[in-house]
């Protein structure tokens, strides 16, 4: 099911790629069955409030908040990372000042979450989420640990790749995008519904990030890039609305 045009679109808007976001029912996904809307979705044009408001505060993300390493007594458990990148715009164009949120498992494949209660061990030092926003350029970066894979009932022995969540607000809450990154060459891609939800392998590795070298901190952490666009034929997929509020 295809989501409709939206009507008052500004000039120059343009739309993902066909193939580039997942469909919102995705029958190897299997609980896409029931979240899904049953009819089709009614498009709407944006009105003053969801263009101007609420807005967040720039004040209320503080330099500490991108650095999930520390605990509130010593270190986190696990390979510290660096995750950075550009957050870009349809023509190559960054988008500053744009709040980023992430939430992720822990090294051991766990999140700091009541309804997780499979058998891995919870790190105190690790919460699992954080946030940033973008430079002048649209860059941002975190300091995290790499999550670990760990199970779910989807289908028989299935295990979800490392990956870590994102959730991008443009000015104010109602500009909201929630998609996924993973980490290069992982090889539970194979069986993994939610990536393989995706119909273009083009769009789908677009989701994958790249180990940079440059970005890596001798002595104390590995180096991810991953850049993010949000519009045009090279946007990254985003999750379908219906599934943004889910721990996929």
């Amino acid at each position: 099911m295809s989501t409709p045009e939206p009507r008052g679109l500004p000039a120059g808007y343009a739309r993902p790629a066909p193939g580039t976001d997942a469909p919102l029912i995705s029958p190897a996904y299997r609980s896409t069955a029931a979240r899904a809307p049953s009819r089709p979705l009614v498009a709407l044009t944006p009105g003053l409030n969801e263009l101007t408001g609420p807005l967040f505060g720039m004040d209320r993300v503080r330099p500490g908040d991108a650095d999930l390493s520390r605990g509130p007594s010593g270190d986190a458990l696990g390979q510290r990372i660096v995750v950075a990148g550009r957050v870009l715009d349809a023509d190559g164009r960054p988008i500053p000042d744009a709040l980023i949120e992430i939430w992720q498992a822990n090294a051991s494949g766990r999140y700091h979450h009541e309804r997780d209660n499979w058998p891995a061990p919870l790190d105190p030092n690790f919460s699992g989420g954080g946030r940033t926003v973008t430079d002048e350029e649209g860059h941002y970066r975190f300091l995290t640990i790499k999550p670990g894979a760990y199970p779910w009932a989807n289908h028989v022995n299935a295990w979800r790749p490392a990956h870590i969540h994102v959730s991008l607000f443009g000015r104010s809450f109602s500009q909201r995008l929630v998609t996924q990154m993973y980490f290069p060459d992982d090889p539970l891609f194979f069986q993994d519904p939610i990536l393989g939800a995706i119909p273009d392998p083009a769009a789908r590795r677009r989701l994958v990030s790249a180990y940079d070298h440059a970005l890596t901190e001798a002595q104390w952490a590995l180096g991810f890039r991953w850049d993010i666009v949000l519009r045009g034929p090279l946007a990254v997929p985003f999750e379908p609305l219906s599934e943004q509020d889910h721990h996929g």
